[in-house]
């Protein structure tokens, strides 16, 4: 579910740049920033790149979800449900710095213009993706700052995206209830 989510929103992200620059070739790349051995991706050079920075579960939880009707009128017990949030950068790897600033602009209009991608505006959603929802993370100069030194790479012009609310469902039982279809009012006392 995560992938999916990220690669759609990705592949929407490259078709609104190749609209707005008539472009015939891809700008817009889904990747890491640095590699394991510490270099830059040659896929990356004159590109946005769009990375996942971290998952964050989302603590705020419907109350008692767990338990469901089933057809035959008793209850499963159900592995729970789990909402995250996706922390997504939007880098601009261009060898021209005027470039950069330029689709890196291009990014931040689009999510900008696009905050939401529901079944009402993308009828394409993949499977299991009811609605995806896009906030501007502000962070300051000095977690930014962090944040590059922590991936062991140099300061490119970036954004940072929360993807909200990302629901994942195991849909696994845990186990079965039967459902209360008499009340006995009997009493044993003398």
């Amino acid at each position: 579910m995560i992938l999916s989510a990220i690669q759609f929103t990705n592949t929407i992200l490259e078709q609104y740049v190749r609209n707005s620059f008539q472009l015939t070739e891809s700008r817009v790349i889904l990747n890491d920033v640095i590699d394991e051995n510490g270099s830059i991706p040659q896929s990356n050079q004159n590109k946005l790149v769009l990375s996942l920075i971290n998952i964050e579960r989302e603590t705020i939880k419907p109350y008692n979800i767990r338990v469901q009707k089933i057809e035959s009128g008793n209850y499963s017990s159900n592995a729970p449900v789990e909402s995250y949030n996706l922390y997504l950068m939007l880098s601009s790897h261009f060898d021209d710095y005027a470039e950069s600033i330029k689709f890196l602009n291009a990014g931040i209009l689009f999510f900008q213009s696009h905050p939401v991608f529901d079944p009402t505006n993308y009828s394409d959603l993949p499977n299991g993706i009811q609605k995806l929802v896009f906030e501007l993370d502000t962070i300051n100069y000095h977690e930014m700052f962090n944040l590059w030194s922590a991936m062991g790479a140099k300061y490119r012009p970036s954004v940072i995206y929360k993807l909200r609310l990302l629901t994942l469902d195991p849909l696994q039982t845990e186990g079965f209830v039967s459902a209360v279809t008499e009340i006995s009012n009997k009493s044993n006392l003398l």
